[in-house]
């Protein structure tokens, strides 16, 4: 398979890790891998899947993408936003001793920007009101089950691209729940994947249009939308409002306070707008999270064994 190459110089030492980190649905994301210090990606773009990998050349300025398959030629027109060069940085200042540090230890982390809203929606959908370790569980068996090999040299390395919403929509219900999945979210993984084009359009309308029609869906909220617009969209203002985590993080981080609620945090983070989600990924990427009290959550034990959720167990259709 014929491979196309990229070299891009930005205007900044483009930081590739700390900028696409916010991709990866867990260690051991098929979708996403790190393989001799290259960075691989398997993408479903418009014009089919694609598999890319991102070099960096910090002595000569430069990135380097390479690409496979059909998708080759999107991925590579991509590549600068994905790696933040449309993140507009005017305006923001930390202000705060905490986020001064934590810009101080990231101060070339941009915001990125995919374009794809699906590969966001999915895996968010997934993770909605579950442990971590659940929602990348079932991922990693959706992406193995139903999804296909990155084109070219990704597939060898096992790197795997996420399954159109055409196939999302002829999984039946007993796959799902073999996938660890349950009703609720398949039934709201299908919503989303009969609707897809509409989002898709919805996305290039720009945040406030596909806010609009990604919370007009049913189990779609606030949550979702904001981790959708900041993947796809690069939304520096959208905050993960209702994250049984984020709010009470971000208000120890910045208070000290244990406990805080969404009331407390949309306070807080008012005077950073329109950067409150720089505010929210600078806290992340510096590590900060409240002391924990008291047990964590359990993984539920009802449903069925997955056993198709490995590699190499990718069972006929």
């Amino acid at each position: 398979m014929v491979e196309q190459v990229r070299t891009w110089r930005p205007g900044w030492p483009c930081a590739v890790g700390p900028t696409l980190r916010i991709l990866r649905r867990g260690a051991g994301d098929p979708t996403y891998r790190t393989v001799d210090g290259a960075l691989w990606r398997g993408i479903r773009t418009p014009d089919g899947p694609a598999a890319l990998r991102i070099v960096e050349h910090p002595d000569r300025g430069e990135v380097e993408g390479t690409a496979w398959g059909p998708g080759a030629p999107w991925v590579l027109e991509s590549l600068p936003a994905m790696l933040g060069a449309e993140d507009d940085v005017s305006g923001f200042e930390p202000r705060h001793p905490v986020l001064v540090e934590a810009h101080r230890r990231h101060p070339h982390w941009r915001v990125t920007r995919t374009g794809l809203v699906m590969e966001a929606l999915v895996p968010a959908v997934l993770e909605q009101k579950v442990t971590g370790k659940e929602a990348f569980a079932g991922f990693r068996a959706l992406v193995y089950r139903f999804g296909e090999r990155a084109p070219g040299p990704g597939g060898e390395l096992g790197v795997w691209v996420q399954p159109a919403p055409t196939d999302l929509r002829m999984i039946p219900s007993w796959d799902w729940l073999r996938m660890g999945v349950d009703p609720a979210h398949s039934r709201r993984l299908l919503t989303v994947a009969a609707r897809a084009g509409a989002l898709e359009r919805g996305g290039v309308l720009g945040p406030e249009e596909l806010d609009r029609r990604l919370r007009s869906l049913p189990g779609i909220g606030v949550w979702t939308s904001a981790e959708v617009r900041f993947r796809a969209l690069g939304d520096a203002d959208a905050v993960s409002f209702s994250d049984y985590h984020v709010g009470k993080n971000i208000t120890w981080a910045l208070t000290g306070e244990i406990d805080g609620d969404d009331d407390r945090l949309a306070a807080l983070l008012e005077p950073w707008r329109p950067h409150r989600h720089r505010v929210q990924r600078l806290i992340e990427l510096a590590g900060l999270s409240r002391p924990r009290r008291g047990p964590r959550m359990t993984l539920p034990t009802h449903l069925p064994a997955d056993r198709w959720a490995q590699p190499g167990m990718h069972r006929p259709r």
